[in-house]
């Protein structure tokens, strides 16, 4: 189904999911608290792979129920289950040195989100999709990316930086979904096995900052050049 031509309850469906999946960015942002990291990334994996599931139903794309399965799998269980495995070996349970306040991060993030839906309401209306879901697709998934970004270069922990590069990719696979659903479900799969590369090799850096600097701080890694 062309996403120009969604009934209003697909439009719907698409719009709160994408919007609860961005507000879970919010509270991740906002604390320092490496759980409350890890809770909002599992609840906003389930959100992804409803939205999978709801486009595979609209625009009868059989393989999206596949895709939402295995996202339940990975992003949702398996991730979540291997990086707390982590925090509970290394028993840090919170961000301690941050560049930027979580008040001013979450600042940081309306603003980007902000500079988001301007470059997705002109995206939109060059492509003759202003008005859709598309607008909002764009904007989630910009401001996912945006956001990201943003809490590699302000949060120091490992543990952070593994879940603020899970964000950005959620924030990509969150907008494929609504805008390429028919995208061929070997990449959707190579997507998600590419995660389990990404957690298992810092799973690897972080224990050798352990046993090498004996701290999990990314800044630590400085000591490291030769």
């Amino acid at each position: 189904m062309p996403i120009s031509h969604l009934t209003p309850l697909a439009s719907s469906l698409f719009s709160l999911l994408a919007i609860i999946s961005l507000v879970l960015v919010f509270v991740m942002l906002g604390s320092r608290w490496l759980k409350d990291y890890l809770l909002a990334f599992a609840v906003e994996s389930w959100l992804i792979a409803a939205l999978s599931a709801t486009v595979g139903y609209y625009g009868h794309y059989p393989e999206l129920y596949l895709v939402a399965i295995l996202t339940i799998l990975f992003r949702g269980l398996l991730l979540p289950y291997l990086i707390l495995r982590i925090i509970r070996r290394l028993g840090v349970e919170r961000e301690l040195h941050i560049a930027m306040q979580p008040s001013s991060s979450l600042v940081a993030g309306a603003l980007l989100v902000i500079f988001a839906f301007v470059v997705s309401s002109h995206l939109g209306a060059q492509l003759g999709l202003a008005g859709t879901v598309a607008v909002l697709a764009l904007t989630v998934m910009l401001s996912m990316k945006l956001i990201g970004f943003l809490m590699l270069a302000v949060r120091h922990q490992a543990i952070s930086q593994i879940l603020g590069l899970l964000v950005l990719e959620n924030g990509i696979f969150l907008g494929t979904q609504i805008l390429v659903p028919g995208m061929p479900l070997l990449l959707e799969l190579v997507i998600l096995f590419d995660l389990l590369v990404v957690v298992a090799s810092f799973g690897v850096l972080v224990r050798y900052l352990m046993t090498h600097v004996g701290s999990t701080d990314s800044r630590e890694l400085k000591r490291l050049v030769g």
